[in-house]
């Protein structure tokens, strides 16, 4: 089963309205992030032509939040940067978008995240990372810290029962999204949990569950 996942990351306005509208990126192309994660030109294609046949475009949240509609999306394209949006804050009608629209324009709120789900990628050995190839776009929000903080176990153990081998850098990545720093979760690779200190994770149930999960 394919899990909806989060891509986090700094938001590039170019302009916001005293209306509210706002222009930017939400997903550069080629650019590694934290996660070893690069988005490919044309991952979001096959998205966006879907949603051009529906005649609607991926909502606008606020944080991730499903119940919290802040505005519309009057354009969204893959240009050479990235995944370009045209987006209006409802201002007039809803106070959550007016104050997300202070923020943005105050610059305190600083983040783009898209909601999507992962239709296709390959780990590149040469890169040290993971291509996103083709993203299913659901929605994209506005956000106050650009960082991702889910867990990422359910689709790294879909991604193998399609049959590619896991590797130690998928194990990495996974022991990173539940709370491991690149650091430890290589010294747990090397040497087991008995290398970490219990004060270096977290939250220890949590990541204890996270690695039986990887069990098979």
């Amino acid at each position: 089963m394919l899990t909806k996942q989060r891509l986090d990351v700094p938001l590039k306005l170019k302009a916001v309205s005293d209306s509210g509208e706002f222009e930017g990126y939400g997903s550069v192309f080629g650019v590694k992030d934290s996660y070893d994660d690069i988005v490919v030109p044309g991952a979001f294609s096959a998205s966006l032509s879907s949603w051009k046949g529906k005649n609607a475009l991926p909502s606008m949240l606020w944080q991730h939040q499903m119940q919290e509609p802040i505005g519309i999306y009057t354009e969204m394209r893959e240009d050479d940067v990235g995944l370009f949006v045209k987006g209006r804050l409802l201002i007039d009608d809803d106070p959550l978008a007016r104050r997300a629209h202070a923020h943005m324009k105050a610059g305190s709120l600083t983040g783009l995240s898209i909601g999507y789900i992962l239709k296709d990628w390959e780990y590149d050995r040469t890169k040290e990372a993971f291509l996103l190839k083709e993203i299913d776009l659901w929605e994209v929000s506005p956000v106050t810290f650009p960082s991702n903080d889910e867990a990422r176990v359910s689709d790294v153990k879909s991604a193998f029962a399609r049959g590619e081998t896991p590797n130690q850098k998928s194990i990495e990545r996974v022991l990173r999204d539940v709370g491991l720093s690149r650091t430890q979760a290589k010294a747990f690779m090397a040497g087991g949990y008995g290398a970490l200190s219990l004060r270096d994770v977290d939250d220890e149930p949590s990541f204890l569950d996270a690695l039986k999960s990887l069990k098979f």
